[in-house]
């Protein structure tokens, strides 16, 4: 690229895996007329997601006068994407998709023998495993040291959100002469034990449950669609599900219908997997909307979408951009479990999650999520980091109310301990909260970046929400819309709030099943998605053929298509970025408009 300066880097192989590896580094440098702007890194959460993968979403979301002012950097880290690739879905979906209740001595030994099976199935899935010792978060800084020395970099800004925090703070302790500033967004306090740490946010996923149902009684539409106490409903299938699976029928992409069931352990990981953002969380208030009523697909296709299966053959679809394998080998170097024979370590973890199961009434489970790591090949250190205080760094500190992965009370605990540090809290909330589009924090991180202008107090509260506006569920029936309008604002948004497509890739061209029959395809476009029907109905008798698009610079939402069922026609839909739709064409023999 003629704009840029590429530089190859050096590294002393000690901090490598083996000797007589080849490995290479190549970095944009600068612009190719010498001029080089500050360096702003960014450490994405997990740890296992692709920094690199993110890049160009990130940079979407990013006030523009950040680019302008950073070379901003985004990377893979060492196992992740690019750096390694470790990858064990077939084993991760077996181990995701275990019943993890510890009632009895039977589901625990059940529970310990999975957590065996899935370190063991897991490293064998990833192959060779000479690189296992060198992925801790301790490794990591000193790769990042490298990069920055190679560079000539003096000082960066430095961005973690969520396990990057954990990331930056252990930068920070090490070499805090190279930051000029540092941003915390969903903060891990890394004094605490894993034990502790999961303890506490097996309670804050019960919270932001009870939170988001709790939002759905407060909402007329959907206490109307759940027809009672949405918590009550939650509790009543989850008590269901503790004495047998339910059967359901599930729309394939193909077109056909399959028998499957649903499992106690499927509506955790469901739930789990969707309450992390304000728009997840009211897609979630619908599936449990739906299941009030018997119906159980919408929560299968947030299963699903959650655990990367396909929703044909319930197989594991690999996800480059993603590893899980890396996960549990960053987390099993960084936390210690006990002490003993692995054996005996399992079942010390189990019980310290006794206290656990007898107080957090939903999604107690969460706290058994590190139990492989009493079983990985891993030497963590037998003392946890000491607390950060940061001093001549300058330290923003976000959180939410409703993140359910890093409760508030964590960043809390980090802010109170920093020599210059910062909270900004907002209500409600998703598990990060910088550049989610939310104002408040927003304005703050890019002053903070561009200006040098620290927030003008120490703690501030932003407004927030636990769900985003509640879209009611369409009806069984299309006789109930008043008209075609109303039927195709409907498939609007059934199509926009389908899990598949609301948490898209944007690039992989998608099939899935529509809830009356029919399929809906899905691939990215010039302008932005490319829809097409198949004898998709949302509603029993407004079945739609044909051709739809959305412009996502425009935001502007088309469906063409050929109507059958209570009447026959055809019919153009637009729905403009203001919200205002409409529609024209031939329905039921008569001119509509």
């Amino acid at each position: 690229d003629s704009e840029f300066t590429c530089v190859p880097l050096t590294v002393p192989l000690d901090h490598y895996a083996a000797e007589g590896e080849t490995i290479q580094l190549v970095y944009a440098v600068h612009p190719a007329d010498g001029e080089r702007k500050a360096m702003f890194l960014v450490v994405t959460g997990g740890p296992g997601p692709s920094g690199l993968a993110a890049a160009d979403f990130y940079m979407e979301s990013y006030d523009p006068r950040i680019p302008e002012h950073f070379d901003i950097v985004f990377f893979d880290q060492r196992g992740v994407g690019l750096s390694g690739g470790l990858q064990c879905p077939q084993a991760a979906v077996a181990y995701y998709r275990t019943d993890a209740r510890a009632e009895t001595p039977e589901q625990e030994a059940a529970l310990i023998a999975a957590a065996q099976t899935f370190a063991q199935d897991c490293i064998a899935e990833m192959g060779p495993t000479n690189l296992l010792p060198y992925l801790s978060t301790a490794q990591a800084i000193e790769d990042l040291e490298d990069f920055r020395r190679a560079l000539g970099v003096d000082k960066f800004w430095l961005y973690g959100e969520s396990y990057g925090t954990q990331f930056a703070q252990t930068y920070a302790a090490a070499y805090p002469q190279r930051l000029a500033g540092l941003i915390l967004d969903g903060t891990v306090d890394l004094t605490l034990s894993g034990p502790d740490f999961y303890a506490q946010q097996a309670q804050a996923f019960n919270d932001t449950l009870v939170a988001t149902l709790e939002a759905c009684n407060a909402d007329p539409a959907c206490a109307a669609d759940v027809g009672s106490d949405a918590l009550a409903v939650y509790d009543d299938l989850a008590s269901r599900l503790a004495r047998a699976p339910l059967p359901f029928d599930f729309p394939l992409p193909s077109g056909s219908t399959a028998r499957r069931t649903f499992t106690l352990a499927d509506l955790e990981a469901a739930t789990a997997g969707y309450l992390y953002s304000e728009g997840e969380r009211m897609i979630l208030q619908r599936a449990i909307a739906a299941a009030a009523h018997g119906d159980l697909a919408p929560l299968a296709r947030i299963l699903y979408d959650s655990l990367g299966l396909d929703p044909e053959t319930l197989e594991a679809v690999p996800d480059p951009t993603y590893s899980d394998g890396a996960y549990y080998a960053i987390e099993c170097s960084d936390y210690a479990y006990f002490s003993g024979t692995p054996a005996e370590r399992a079942w010390a973890y189990v019980r310290a999650g006794d206290a656990v199961d007898a107080n957090v009434p939903r999604l107690s489970s969460i706290f058994y999520g590190d139990l492989p790591c009493v079983f990985w090949p891993a030497t963590p250190p037998t003392a946890r980091p000491a607390p950060l205080v940061a001093q001549g760094i300058p330290t923003l500190v976000l959180g939410a109310t409703a993140d359910p992965a890093t409760p508030v009370a964590n960043g809390e605990a980090v802010y109170r301990r920093l020599a210059d540090g910062y909270l900004i809290t907002v209500q409600g909330g998703p598990h990060v909260t910088f550049a989610w589009g939310n104002p408040c924090p927003d304005d703050l991180v890019t002053a903070f970046l561009v200006e040098g202008t620290l927030p003008e107090q120490k703690e501030t509260v932003c407004a927030g929400a636990v769900a985003a506006d509640y879209v009611p569920l369409p009806p069984a029936d299309a006789a109930e819309f008043a008209g075609p309008l109303e039927a195709l604002k409907s498939a609007d948004d059934e199509i926009y709030y389908l899990p598949e497509y609301y948490m898209w890739d944007l690039e992989t061209p998608t099939a899935v099943g529509c809830p009356y029959g029919g399929t809906l395809q899905f691939e990215p476009s010039d302008e932005g998605a490319r829809f097409t029907l198949n004898g998709c109905a949302f509603s029993a008798g407004f079945v739609m053929t044909g051709m739809g698009a959305y412009d996502y610079g425009a935001d502007r939402f088309t469906l063409d298509v050929a109507v059958s069922g209570l009447a026959e026609g055809h019919l153009l839909y637009t729905r403009e970025s203001d919200g205002e739709a409409r529609v024209e064409g031939i329905y039921d023999g008569q001119e509509f408009r």
